[in-house]
This record gives structure tokens, sequence and C-alpha cells, in this order.
């Protein structure tokens, strides 16, 4: 088995302690080698400028790809295609085009009456100008504002019918969840890569409050596990298997690429990356 190809996502800093967080998350895991990393953006757009400033810091300071998250929320069709513009002029090349969250307290996403109103027109917009490589989300599970699990393999195949050349999913618990998705967008006629997004889990409370929000359901063994783990005082050592267990299976079913979402701490990341062989010689002293 040839070594899987990895990436990572970091959210943007809003004050200096996040800030020194994020650089250090970096630093500790770019030795790994990741074939991209990625940079979210706030719900709203409201890390706009603070994204802006981290995608292009981390490609200049620390030689990576970084893909930039881009979202309709918030934005004219111009003021999205400026920010797509400055992308560019920063030498960026691969763009995650997501629909996007409204901000906090404003209901359900309601399109700007001048923006895109969904991320098929997003993706179309940058498959025609050109310039980048096009990520997109993917839903093993339902998304909270699906009809069913078909709508989002539907959705998925007509995101890659405009222009996204892979997907990365929202996290999930059990391998059979995601081999189910990659079977059913293959019965449905995708052939691009899906890659899983994979959440070592540093807390099991902010954990579940995430996946409440995102849809993704919580298997009754892990949420037992996890209480007699806390109990037991022994919770980062379950996370840490469960982890590396779910990223084992899904290599062992042939999945080449693995997309960790860090919240900009490394340390659980580096670990699983360690225990399936892929974390650099020395990256987990220099970050002990």
């Amino acid at each position: 088995m040839s070594r899987p190809r990895v990436s990572f996502e970091f959210f943007p800093p809003q004050t200096l302690d996040a800030s020194f967080r994020l650089w250090e998350t970096v630093r500790a895991l770019a030795p790994i080698g990741p074939e991209f990393v990625s940079v979210t953006y706030g719900a709203g757009g409201t890390t706009r400028q603070l994204t802006h400033e981290a995608v292009t810091t981390i490609g200049k300071n620390y030689g990576l790809d970084v893909a930039a998250h881009l979202t309709c929320v918030e934005a004219t069709r111009a003021e999205t295609m400026e920010i797509v513009n400055a992308y560019a002029e920063a030498g960026v090349t691969q763009i995650v085009a997501l629909r996007g969250d409204p901000p906090k307290g404003h209901g359900a996403f309601t399109p700007h009456p001048e923006g895109f109103a969904s991320s098929i027109e997003l993706i179309g917009a940058l498959a025609r100008d050109g310039r980048f490589t096009i990520r997109c989300g993917a839903y093993p599970e339902p998304h909270p504002e699906a009809r069913d699990a078909s709508a989002d393999v539907e959705w998925l195949k007509r995101k890659i019918d405009a222009g996204a050349s892979s997907a990365i999913t929202q996290f999930f618990f059990e391998a059979e969840t995601f081999l189910r998705f990659r079977d059913a967008c293959a019965d449905a006629g995708i052939h691009a890569p899906i890659i899983p997004g994979i959440l070592p889990i540093q807390s099991w409370a902010g954990t579940k409050r995430f996946a409440e929000r995102c849809g993704t359901s919580v298997p009754g063994w892990v949420e037992a596990a996890f209480e007699t783990a806390i109990r037991d005082g022994r919770e980062e050592t379950l996370a840490l298997a469960m982890c590396t267990e779910l990223c084992d299976r899904l290599l062992g079913e042939g999945v080449e690429d693995l997309h960790f979402y860090t919240l900009n701490r490394p340390g659980m990341t580096l670990d699983v990356c360690a225990a399936l062989g892929l974390a650099a010689p020395g990256a987990l002293e220099a970050v002990a």
C-alpha cells in the first residue's frame, strides 16, 4: 500500500493568542509534507480578511500549497470575484468552494440578491475563471437541509459537473458511513476523488456539539465508550485509538487521501499521523 496523501485544515485566528497557536500548528504539521492545507472562512464571511492573511502567510512562510475557503454568504458576485482575484494575485491556486453558513442568529441561508445563490453557481464561476483547482464539500450523512441521503449525492454530482475536481467530506465516526457514501457516489457516476474529513476528537463535549450542528450522527457505542473513558481518565487515549483505527480502516479500503480537521491544535493529529507511520522523524519531539 502506497503512502496516503494527507491534508490539514486550519482556521484564521482572531486574537493574538490564537495567532500563536495557528503558527505553532502549521510549524508542527508542515514536516509531514501535506498534499495541501486549507484555511476556513467564518460564518457570513466574518473572517474574510483574516482568511486571506492566513492563506498568504502560510504559503509564503512555509511553502505549503494552500487552498482558500470561499463562500457565497453576504457578498455580491462582484465582491466575491474581487476576493478571487486577490487570491490569484497572492499566488493561491486552489479554492474550496462552499455555500457557507449565515451569521449566527440569521436563521436559514438566504442568497444575496446580487450574489451566488449556491455553491454550484460559485463553482461554475470559478471554473470559467480557469485559474484554480476547485474543491467542494460533501456530506456522507444527510446535510441538515437535505431531504434525504440521495439528495446529497445528487448535489455533489452537480458540483463536480460544474467544475469541482474533488470533494472533502464532513467528519464522521464510522468508516462504513464514508464507504457507503463512496459507493453511492460511484453508482451515481461520480468519479472525482472524495476525500474523507477526519476529526481527531480533542474534546468529546465539543465534538458532540459540532456533530449536532452539522448533522453527523453519534453512534451509541461511541457515546458509551467516551462516557466510560472520561470517568476513567482515558479520554485522550480512546480518542487516539478510535481515530487511528478509523483512518487505518479507510486506508485498507483503498482510500488514498485523508483530510484532518486540526482545530489549530497539532497534538492529536500528529499522534494519529505517527501511529499511521506518516509523521516525519522528530515531528513529535518538535511539538512536545
